[in-house]
């Protein structure tokens, strides 16, 4: 099978700083990743490296096998979604609006959206509890709201491998489980696979099946989840002791 994604040798930085070096690993169809660490240690640098918008210091990455520095942007687009840790709305529009440029992608230059593209816009949209508010402007959304339809825009494009930076920021806990579910789903029973830095400790253990760990010295662990994640690891990742119990999905780990 042709990993979705894979790094080799993979180094980045930001001047003299090295985030993560000689880092390779391979995400395939049905893998949910989450990418963990403290912060400023360069998660959001390797996510935009990832979906070819940086370049690395050194190594590369490749998409279904080939080298994502040498692929048009369209095609790029059409295989991986991105969700920024921050949303920005440069015009006005509606909710309608902003969901259907995620089919942009697969436009011609003066082609319009379809019926089945609008139909799938509701539909992803109804998945994210937005389905009442497609004539509101974006500008009067939430930040929930706002993160919701960000997430909508990106079921909307349909890739195969979705790179999601904080994809629960700002969202309530009954619409954090919501995407996550949605999510984990996807990688479950659609094949496609998803790359996600989260924060929170604990749903990435209920939710990931593999894990990054990003150390502040560039050292990077990856692997399953059972196989790399202890008490002692996490400690060592955050900086803090950390204690393990038994939870309904496995051990929760808190500050010690």
């Amino acid at each position: 099978m042709i990993p979705l994604l894979k790094t080799i040798h993979l180094q980045v930085a930001i001047g003299p700083r090295m985030l993560c070096r000689d880092l390779g690993f391979e995400v395939l169809p049905g893998q949910c990743w989450g990418v963990l660490g403290r912060n400023g240690v360069g998660k959001s640098c390797l996510l935009h490296t990832l979906a070819g918008l940086s370049s690395p210091a050194s190594g590369s990455v490749l998409l279904a096998g080939e080298p994502v520095s040498t692929l048009p942007r369209k095609q790029i687009a059409q295989r991986v979604g991105v969700l920024f840790q921050q949303q920005s709305d440069s015009f006005p529009a509606t909710v309608m609006q902003s969901a259907l440029t995620g089919r942009h992608p697969y436009l011609g230059r003066w082609q319009w959206e379809s019926e089945e593209d609008i139909e799938l816009v509701h539909e992803k949209l109804a998945l994210l509890g937005l389905e009442s508010m497609v004539e509101r402007e974006v500008t009067t959304l939430s930040g929930g709201e706002r993160q919701r339809l960000a997430i909508a825009t990106l079921l909307v494009q349909q890739p195969e491998l979705l790179l999601m930076d904080e994809p629960t920021n700002h969202l309530d806990i009954n619409y954090q489980i919501r995407v996550l579910d949605l999510l984990s789903g996807m990688c479950a029973h659609g094949g496609a696979a998803v790359v996600m830095v989260l924060h929170e400790v604990n749903l990435a253990i209920r939710y990931c099946d593999h894990l990054l760990l990003l150390f502040p010295d560039g050292e990077a662990l990856h692997g399953r989840r059972e196989r790399i994640l202890d008490a002692e690891i996490l400690a060592r990742l955050y900086g803090h002791p950390m204690v393990a119990l038994d939870g309904p999905h496995g051990p929760i780990y808190i500050p010690g």
